[in-house]
């Protein structure tokens, strides 16, 4: 048996890597926190530290969001989701998986060695990107590395890319979250290791926001495509195993 003093330590690393980068929480957290805590209480416990952590960004730096690929980026999600549901789910599944990491993985590499790669200057492509994340959220609730993608392609500045994200990712999760209460999973024990773990969640949040701010511009690109590698990789284990 894990003590709780290890959750917290695994919640507080977890959430402050998203509130640095604005994502890549769910890839610390979920791995470790299935094996401390169990799969049912793990999952509705990311993504109510999701939804906190999103609030409270949004709360001190929602002027920073940009709304118009904030829009362009929601709604064809939430028409993507049933699609990955109805149309991914099936034996092409670890396939797909494996396409996707590899996506991850080699955008990544080709970010980090300064290869020349297309540049977004407008919303016009969101509704492609936002359409694929719904469809991959759907069906392996992995849409924030196509997101994630789409901000380093428009160029998003670090306040920018952090904030949007979580103007992005709070209705998608909240969504999810609803589904968790419905289905059941809020029990007790889920309950009471969020609230023991608020303290924790709001210190890493503030904690993250000053980091955040102390990485030079060019750096933070660099560290968001060494976290898209890890996640790639994390999936890829997952899906072969």
């Amino acid at each position: 048996m894990i003590s709780i003093q290890m959750v917290l330590l695994i919640i507080f690393i977890s959430t402050l890597t998203r509130s640095i980068f604005g994502f890549g929480d769910a890839v610390v957290a979920m791995p470790l926190l299935s094996i401390a805590v169990g799969l049912n209480v793990a999952t509705p416990l990311v993504g109510l530290m999701g939804i906190t952590t999103s609030i409270t960004i949004l709360i001190r730096h929602w002027q920073h969001v940009h709304f118009r690929s904030l829009l362009s980026l929601i709604v064809p999600t939430l028409i993507g989701i049933p699609i990955g549901v109805l149309l991914l789910k099936g034996v092409y599944e670890n396939v797909m998986k494996l396409i996707l990491a590899g996506v991850i993985i080699s955008f990544s590499l080709y970010k980090m060695f300064k290869l020349r790669l297309v540049t977004l200057t407008n919303d016009k492509y969101a509704c492609i990107f936002g359409l694929l994340a719904g469809i991959l959220g759907g069906a392996y609730n992995t849409n924030g590395p196509t997101i994630v993608i789409y901000g380093t392609l428009r160029r998003w500045q670090s306040e920018n890319f952090r904030a949007t994200l979580q103007g992005y990712f709070l209705p998608t999760s909240s969504m999810i979250a609803i589904g968790h209460c419905l289905g059941g999973f809020w029990t007790r024990t889920v309950l009471l290791y969020y609230l023991i773990s608020l303290p924790i969640i709001l210190i890493a949040i503030f904690a993250g926001g000053r980091l955040n701010c102390k990485i030079p511009e060019g750096k933070f690109d660099n560290y968001v495509y060494i976290c898209l590698v890890v996640l790639g990789i994390v999936l890829l284990i997952d899906t072969i195993r």
